[in-house]
C-alpha cells in the first residue's frame, strides 16, 4: 500500500491523539496538589494520575477491617452506573425510583416481622450513623411531646445504651443535647447489662439503645431481657420507654439464619430498627435503612414538607441530596436472591467464620471473644503473655496485604487488646486457608525474633 506524505502539523496532531500517556509532561512534572490547577489536561492522563495514585490503598478484597460489601455481581454494578446521576431525593423527577424505595421500606418492615395492624415506616439513609441519629430523635420529640400534655419539665432528656455502641450513639448525645447513661464493659462483659439499664433509666428516658451484632466483638445485646424490663418497669411504673435496636450489621443476617431469635418487632417495646444495606445487605456504600414500627413512632412536628422539587414532599433527613443508585442496587439484590439467597450467602459466611476461628483457637495462640458468633466475625486475644503485641502481629500481616484492625476495648475492660476478622460474602474457604497460615506464621517470626 503507498501512503502519502503527510505535512508536519498532520504529524504532531498524530502523535497526540497516539503517544502513550505516561509520555506527556504531566508524567513528568509535579501536579498542584492543594490548589485547583491554572489550566486544563487531557481526560485520559487525569484518569491516569488519579488511578495510579489510588493504587497505593489498599486490596478491598483482603480489607478484613470492613464490614462494608466491596463486591457486587456485575448486573447489580450495571444498574448502579445506570442510575448515578439521579439525586434520590427528586421523587417528582424520578417516581420509579421513590416506589422502589416504597417497597424496600414495606419489604423491610416485615421482614423485621412488623404487626399487622401496625402502619411501619422508614426511610433510606446514607449509612446507619444518620438512621440511628433519626431515630433517636423521634423518640426525644415523642417523649418530649408527652412531658409538654402532662404539665411535666422536658428539659432533662436522657438515654442509655452500652458501652458497646457506635461512637455515632454519643455523637447523638452530644450533638442534640441529651445526657448520656453508658453502661461500661467489664473484663469478662462485653455487651449490655440487664441489671445496669435498670439503674439508669427513669421518667425522663427516651430511648434503650441496644445492638443486634457490636463493632467491637461481634456479640448481640440481650435485646429480649431488656424489652422484658421495660415492660415490667411500664406495668410498675407508667414509664413507656422504647428501645432502639441498632441492626447495622446483625439486622440482614439474624432474620435468615437465626429467626427464632426475638430482637425485632416482635418484641413490644422495639419501636425502631437501623440496619446498614452497605454491610450485610451487600450493597456498595453508603445505604443505611431506618425502619419504625408504626407511623405514630415518628412525630408529625419533626417531618418537613417541601415543594421546590416540584409537587408537595415529606421529607425526614438529615442530609437532603444523596445519590439512588444504591436503593436500587438493594431492590436488585432483595429480587435477585429472595429470601433463599439471602440465606445461603449469611449461612455460608457465618461457616466460614467458624471455620477460621476454630483453627486459630486450636492453635492456642489466641482466645475468642465471641463465642456466640452471631455475626461472621472472629475477634480475638493473645492467649499467652507475648514479647509482641496483636498491633505488631496485625502490622506483620499488612506486609503481605492483609487489612485487619487491632484495638483496645472502652472504658473498663480498655487493658484488653483484640484482633478483628470481618468475613464477608467475597472470602471463600480457601481464602480463610490463606489467612490462618499467614497469621500463624506471622506469630511466629515475631515470637521468635523478639
Amino acid at each position: 500500500m503507498l501512503h502519502k506524505k503527510k505535512k508536519i502539523s498532520e504529524l504532531e496532531d498524530a502523535q497526540k491523539g497516539h503517544s502513550s500517556t505516561y509520555s506527556t509532561r504531566y508524567f513528568s512534572k509535579p501536579i498542584p496538589k492543594y490548589e485547583i490547577p491554572e489550566n486544563e489536561m487531557p481526560a485520559n492522563a487525569a484518569y491516569q494520575l488519579v488511578h495510579d495514585e489510588l493504587n497505593m490503598d489498599g486490596n478491598p478484597a483482603l480489607n478484613l477491617a470492613s464490614f462494608c460489601t466491596t463486591w457486587m455481581e456485575p448486573e447489580a454494578e450495571k444498574l448502579i452506573a445506570e442510575n448515578n446521576n439521579k439525586n434520590f431525593i427528586d421523587h417528582d423527577e424520578y417516581p420509579q425510583t421513590e416506589i422502589i424505595h416504597e417497597r424496600l421500606v414495606n419489604m423491610m418492615a416485615r421482614l423485621f416481622n412488623a404487626p399487622d395492624d401496625c402502619d411501619s415506616v422508614g426511610t433510606a439513609t446514607i449509612g446507619s450513623s444518620e438512621a440511628i441519629m433519626l431515630g433517636l430523635l423521634a423518640h426525644k420529640w415523642t417523649w418530649k411531646n408527652k412531658r409538654k400534655t402532662e404539665n411535666k419539665p422536658y428539659d432533662k432528656p436522657n438515654i442509655v445504651f452500652g458501652n458497646d455502641v457506635h461512637i455515632c450513639w454519643d455523637k447523638f448525645a452530644r450533638y442534640f443535647d441529651v445526657e448520656p447513661r453508658i453502661v461500661p464493659m467489664e473484663k469478662d462483659r462485653f455487651i449490655l447489662s440487664v441489671s445496669e439499664v435498670e439503674k439508669r433509666v427513669d421518667e425522663n428516658t427516651i430511648c434503650v439503645g441496644t445492638i443486634l451484632g457490636t463493632t467491637f466483638t461481634g456479640q448481640h445485646d440481650p435485646i429480649e431481657e431488656i424489652n422484658d424490663l421495660l415492660l415490667k418497669i411500664k406495668q410498675e411504673k407508667g414509664w413507656d420507654i422504647p428501645i432502639h435496636v441498632d441492626a447495622a450489621s446483625g439486622g440482614f443476617i439474624a432474620p435468615f439464619i437465626y429467626p427464632d431469635l426475638k430482637w425485632d418487632f416482635r418484641l413490644e417495646q422495639v419501636r425502631s430498627i437501623n440496619v446498614s444495606g452497605h454491610k450485610y445487605g451487600l450493597v456498595y456504600p453508603g445505604l443505611g435503612w431506618l425502619i419504625f414500627r408504626d407511623e405514630k413512632d415518628v412525630p408529625k412536628d419533626i417531618v418537613f414538607t417541601v415543594n421546590y422539587l416540584g409537587g408537595k414532599m415529606p421529607t425526614y433527613t438529615l442530609n437532603f441530596s444523596r445519590g439512588g443508585a444504591t436503593v436500587i442496587g438493594q431492590y436488585y439484590n432483595f429480587l435477585r436472591l429472595g429470601k433463599a439467597g439471602y440465606t445461603r450467602i449469611m449461612s455460608n459466611i457465618t461457616e466460614n467464620a467458624k471455620y477460621l476461628a476454630e483453627k486459630l483457637l486450636k492453635t492456642e495462640y489466641f482466645e475468642s471473644l465471641n463465642p456466640t458468633q452471631l455475626l461472621p466475625v472472629v475477634a480475638v486475644k493473645l492467649k499467652n503473655n507475648e514479647n509482641f503485641t496483636l498491633y505488631e502481629l496485625t502490622d506483620k500481616l499488612r506486609e503481605k496485604g492483609w487489612i485487619m484492625p487491632a484495638y483496645s476495648l472502652p472504658a473498663n475492660a480498655e487493658e484488653i487488646v483484640i484482633m478483628r476478622i470481618v468475613v464477608r460474602e467475597n472470602f471463600s474457604r480457601d481464602m480463610c486457608d490463606i489467612l490462618y497460615e499467614d497469621i500463624v506464621e506471622a506469630y511466629n517470626d515475631l515470637k521468635n525474633k523478639n
